[in-house]
């Protein structure tokens, strides 16, 4: 067995572990990026005295206790709470009273392999075109700029290299012209077979673009010259997959479910069922689990290290850094959420709900008590940081190295 006994309510095992155990054995017989190579040192030596730390040292008793550092690795299983928790402080702030879609944009099997040759490219390009798409259909069918935050994934639950967009859409934008809100249907956001069309044909745009700067040379399967055309014509032949959730009901129910998505890893250590000289098995969806030779394990963990410095949560519209400016659309947006214009008709505003399908009284319910609820929520989240910062300033008073 690699793990000693857990303290109470700790994981029993831990993938540091079973990286300092394996790890030479897959560098052996597979090439790793740097980005991979940095993220399997990170994981190993994350709290451990490589990386030093200080003492913690209770005031009453003088009781001390040594912690040791973290390596803070956006692939380390345990460096993402405190960032999750800042990334929902900033999220509260900039988030709209509305409902909001989850709208999931999936690339297809027969580009995954392109995507681990250029997974810096094709990222971007999924990035790029998910966007447009909702940009667009925002634009034609509401005459509206849409508030959107994605978040790049590329795992299933057995770890498999499955990239994906999840974006979590306002339910409705700001009116072209910033006159006023127009909602979207209550019961749905776009149809999903049209979004599934136009990410297509972004998507396979911006595939040739890369094809024409000579960006995907290299890749086995296009080094026939008719390799290219012959990927374009399956990847027009099939139907893409694009899957949209019921909307949320409360603004702060979105921070609290896209807070899962944005710092989540591939695998927690919590997941870990049993791990031998040989084996790990871990938990999947719906009870099952899967076991896998350790090797494997980590070679299926290493395909979701991103190219460093990749963006893998972006903002967009008016969730974006140039309409969240102070006075931008974002303001805009908010203050007619917040308060009906001089000009509106209070009719005409309930004719316009009904005709998209929208309960005014829950919608205005639900944005009262939003703005009675983030100041809670806020505080809550910046007691934690301020005690974090007070722990950080007694380590630097007490701390020492470690060697």
């Amino acid at each position: 067995m690699l793990a000693a006994p857990a303290l109470a309510g700790r994981p029993h095992f831990d993938i540091a572990d079973i990286v300092q155990r394996h790890r030479g054995t897959l560098e052996a017989v597979q090439s790793l990026t740097v980005s991979q190579r940095r993220a399997l040192s990170a994981i190993e030596l994350c709290r451990t005295a490589a990386l030093g730390g200080h003492v913690e040292v209770c005031r009453s008793c003088e009781y001390e206790h040594y912690h040791y550092h973290s390596c803070r690795n956006r692939h380390c299983p345990k460096c993402q709470a405190l960032a999750q928790e800042r990334w929902i402080v900033a999220r509260t702030e900039r988030l709209l009273p509305v409902r909001h879609f989850h709208v999931v944009f999936t690339l297809p099997a027969e580009l995954r392999a392109l995507v681990k040759h250029r997974p810096r490219e094709l990222f971007a390009a999924l990035f790029a075109s998910a966007s447009a798409t909702l940009n667009e259909l925002g634009h034609s069918r509401l005459g509206a700029r849409l508030g959107v935050t994605m978040v790049l994934h590329t795992w299933t639950r057995d770890l498999r290299f499955h990239p994906h967009m999840h974006a979590i859409v306002t339910a409705g934008g700001l009116a072209l012209d910033g006159s006023r809100w127009a909602p979207s249907s209550n019961k749905y956001l776009f149809p999903v077979e049209v979004m599934g069309v136009l990410l297509r044909g972004k998507m396979m745009a911006a595939l040739r673009r890369l094809q024409r700067q000579g960006l995907l040379d290299g890749f086995d399967d296009l080094s026939d010259p008719e390799g290219f055309d012959r990927l374009m014509a399956r990847l027009a032949r099939k139907s893409w997959v694009v899957y949209a959730k019921k909307p949320f009901r409360e603004a702060r129910h979105v921070v609290a479910y896209l807070g899962r998505y944005t710092h989540r890893v591939a695998i927690s250590n919590r997941r870990l069922v049993q791990v031998t000289d040989e084996t790990v098995t871990f938990r999947t969806k719906n009870g099952n689990t899967v076991t896998l030779a350790a090797i494997d394990f980590i070679r299926r963990f290493v395909q979701h290290v991103l190219p460093r410095r990749l963006h893998k949560i972006r903002h967009y519209g008016l969730y974006s850094g140039a309409h969240a400016r102070a006075g931008g659309d974002l303001d805009k947006a908010r203050a007619l959420l917040a308060t009906p214009t001089a000009e509106s008709n209070p009719s005409q505003i309930a004719a316009a709900a009904a005709e998209h399908g929208v309960d005014l009284a829950q919608e205005l319910e639900g944005a009262a008590g939003w703005f009675a609820e983030r100041k809670a929520e806020q505080e809550r989240v910046l007691e934690l940081l301020n005690s974090l910062k007070r722990d950080d300033d007694d380590a630097r008073t007490h701390g020492n190295g470690a060697g």
